[in-house]
């Protein structure tokens, strides 16, 4: 399968901040959410908050080469269990409360319709995050394997680097449709929601400070804003699933 990499790595020492600025590494589906709360928190007095958004393999690959991290929000568990496995992530540390949903997007102005699934395979393309590395492409994956479709939709996938690429092709009339979570289909007018995903995976995001930032007690003072009621209400009202507190 041909890879299309939309967008553009960085090396890691592109990432530097000033020395009393959080850097924030975040899954590309959070960057509304999470500068939000990055304004908040800093108006509440929390200090200074620097992000860099991409999909969630290469942040954390990032991160394990030595990127200058304070903290990571991932899309899913499996890049944190990565980063923790360096010895980068403390397990206590992590905070799971955030889900989202899987959708199937089109051109605004498309009349396609999907039904189900198995639809998708009469499409000449369809535009997934990287289903090899980034989360959104992963899920996708698993939701159409579990559909027993994936054989055939393999071939016609145009994989990006993010899901926030995957979206952009498909607001971009590039290709007829793609797999993108809910959250990413709400923030564009040039697409509409064709299909959610009822039965998909079971999406859970990651969030943790990194054990060797500068700024520890800031970092953690971060993460448990996000959790807290007043950063949840944050991703609640950009339309992220919330897990109960426990």
């Amino acid at each position: 399968m041909k890879k299309v990499l939309l967008g553009l790595l960085f090396a890691s020492n592109s990432f530097a901040s000033p020395p009393d600025e959080l850097l924030v590494f975040g899954a590309a589906s959070l960057t509304e959410s999470l500068q939000g709360a990055g304004q908040n928190f800093e108006a509440s007095g929390g200090g200074k908050v620097a992000f860099s958004f991409g999909s969630s393999s290469d942040l954390a690959r990032q991160i394990e080469a030595g990127a200058p991290a304070d903290v990571f929000f991932s899309a899913d568990t499996a890049k944190m269990d990565s980063v923790e496995m360096a010895g980068l992530v403390r397990k206590a540390d992590r905070r799971e409360f955030l889900s989202n949903v899987l959708v199937v997007v089109v051109p605004s102005d498309s009349t396609a319709k999907i039904g189900s699934a198995r639809d998708l395979e009469a499409l000449p393309k369809l535009a997934l995050a990287d289903p090899a590395a980034v989360p959104a492409g992963v899920y996708a994956k698993q939701w159409l394997t579990e559909k027993g479709v994936w054989s055939a939709i393999e071939p016609k996938v145009i994989p990006t680097l993010d899901v926030r690429a995957a979206l952009a092709a498909v607001a971009g009339g590039d290709v007829p449709a793609g797999i993108v979570y809910r959250t990413d289909a709400a923030i564009s007018k040039d697409v509409r929601i064709a299909y959610t995903v009822t039965d998909g995976p079971s999406i859970k995001y990651s969030v943790a400070p990194i054990t060797s930032s500068e700024h520890p007690q800031a970092a953690a003072k971060f993460v448990a804003f996000l959790d807290s009621p007043a950063g949840r209400a944050i991703f609640e009202k950009r339309g992220f699933l919330i897990k109960p507190a426990p």
